[in-house]
């Protein structure tokens, strides 16, 4: 049976809200990122046979899919098909599920998954909102209002309702804040981004230009002073801005390939994708899908959770990782050991493969074997993937 192996992953450093990524389109950035794979990986671009490219918000400089007019504003031949993916927040996750599935089956040998955001340009809910505003309605159907009446679909009311259904109190969501950006800034005192990262080169406000190659939302400063005396989200008075992902600016990009790839490529792999899973939960909280998609995704594999070296859990919100490491019964020193989206940021449809990347590296670093990646998506979804390091 063929697998599926990763031969390379880049992304860009996040950058923040009207941060020096503000000014990149988002086209370009993706090209960006897209040239630099191969590049890194010394890849004859005639090699790829589907580029596919996660993208949450598809309007503006981000529609007509985008990864399509990344590959035309990249190196690559316009011989080259894309696809632009959406499953919300796992969509480069999805991404990635979708490469390999391709080459597992045979169906291509080699396929670059991606994906990129320029929150400052599209802000979230972008599309709906522009969707809305031109008269063609609110997305949900009177099926959804007949079966969910009176739901809001927030979700900061889904982070919260996580919060209280897994016992988790503000002293504690506070710290895992604190401890997100703790650990970014370890990691980025401490070069472990480098070899993930592409710096980009950047124009600024004054005029100049700069080579942007570190994750611009850290705090450096940051203290359980600073964190509990922000105001909270919603009245239950759990989760505050320091405990939800930032606005961010990125793009990120995989080279997935099978048995036969690799021998085209001459290229040797880094990882292979061993489980990949998929799970559908309560989309009024929202984000608890990581639980059963994890669930899943250890009862198909036969791995115990004990056993795998890393979990990268995207930090939606901090009430996310700490519910599903309650319910999975993971251990938290394995859990985002470099920070995650609280301090790193959240560029919504590059995240999914923006944690891939940096999953792989760290493995790579720290002479790991095993690593899970999985996220809350909108509608209650989850993405699971399992990587094995080689």
């Amino acid at each position: 049976m063929a697998e599926a192996f990763i031969v390379g992953a880049v992304r860009t450093a996040g950058g923040r809200r009207r941060g020096k990524l503000s000014g990149h389109h988002p086209i370009d950035l993706g090209a960006e990122i897209l040239d630099e794979l191969i590049q890194r990986t010394d890849t004859d671009p005639n090699l790829i046979e589907d580029v596919v490219f996660g993208c949450v918000n598809q309007v503006g400089a981000q529609g007509t899919n985008i990864a399509r007019n990344a590959v035309l504003s990249s190196s690559l031949p316009e011989s080259v098909p894309a696809t632009t993916v959406d499953r919300q927040c796992g969509s480069s996750q999805q991404a990635v599920h979708f490469a390999a599935q391709a080459v597992l089956s045979g169906v291509h040998d080699i396929v670059i998954a991606g994906g990129v955001e320029v929150m400052s340009l599209v802000p979230i809910g972008g599309n709906a909102i522009s969707g809305h505003k031109a008269g063609y309605g609110a997305p949900y159907g009177r099926g959804m209002k007949k079966r969910y009446p009176g739901v809001k679909w927030s979700q900061f009311d889904g982070a919260e309702m996580l919060a209280q259904k897994w016992g988790l109190e503000r002293p504690e969501l506070d710290a895992f804040g604190l401890e997100s950006h703790q650990k970014a800034a370890r990691a980025t005192q401490e070069g472990r981004f480098k070899r993930e990262i592409k710096p980009v080169e950047v124009l600024l406000e004054d005029g100049t230009r700069e080579i942007f190659e570190k994750d611009e939302g850290i705090r450096y400063d940051a203290s359980l002073e600073s964190m509990g005396s922000l105001k909270t989200l919603s009245d239950a008075g759990l989760l505050t801005a320091g405990t939800s992902s930032q606005i961010t600016d990125g793009a990120a990009a995989l080279l997935i390939a099978n048995e036969d790839g690799l021998a085209r490529l001459g290229a040797t792999a880094r990882a292979r994708i061993k489980t990949m899973t998929l799970a559908g939960d309560d989309p009024v909280v929202m984000l608890g899908a990581p639980i059963p998609a994890t669930e899943k995704l250890l009862a198909r594999s036969g791995v115990a959770i004990g056993d795998i070296d890393l979990y990268e859990v995207n930090e939606a919100f901090a009430s996310v990782p700490l519910a599903w490491a309650k319910a999975i019964g993971a251990d938290r020193d394995k859990l985002n050991v470099n920070g995650g989206a609280m301090a790193l940021g959240h560029p919504l449809g590059c995240t999914g493969a923006k944690l891939m990347t940096t999953l792989l590296h760290e493995l790579e670093r720290t002479d790991g074997t095993l690593g899970l990646q999985t996220m809350c998506e909108g509608g209650g979804l989850a993405n699971a993937t399992l990587i094995e390091r080689i």
